[in-house]
């Protein structure tokens, strides 16, 4: 089983999601999917991952769920955070699009079957 984070990112009451560049589903997690690296915590992992993939600095707060998806021979755990938008230019490096979106109006996008159990936790952890 591998470890991967996502971010929960909230911008004036919305939630990210990021249109995959395969498979067009999006990303209920704020996009950023990344392998824990050894000796690296789960939040720099985050952090890391939200640089790479969309060049913005990101505070990492609490978690907010956690999912297990397993599909032929992928096995990942994921770990879901809270994060808040500090600075950066939201480039685009392994997405098609980006949308922010009211949480009310999460369902009404076609997620990526890995996120689903996690959009979830998300919106309940909004409450």
């Amino acid at each position: 089983m591998q470890t991967v984070t996502a971010a929960l990112l909230l911008r004036d009451g919305r939630i990210l999601l990021a249109l995959r560049k395969a498979g067009n589903t999006w990303d209920a997690s704020g996009s950023s999917r990344g392998k824990v690296h050894p000796g690296e915590t789960p939040e720099q992992c985050l952090e890391r991952e939200l640089a790479e993939e969309l060049d913005i600095c990101a505070r990492i707060g609490l978690q907010a769920g956690r999912a297990r998806y397993t599909k032929e021979d992928l096995d990942l755990e994921i770990l879901l955070y809270r994060a808040e938008y500090l600075s950066g230019t939201f480039t685009l490096h392994d997405h098609e699009a980006i949308a922010w979106v009211p949480p009310a109006e999460l369902a009404s996008y076609d997620l990526a079957d890995s996120d689903r159990e996690l959009a979830e936790q998300a919106l309940a952890s909004l409450k």
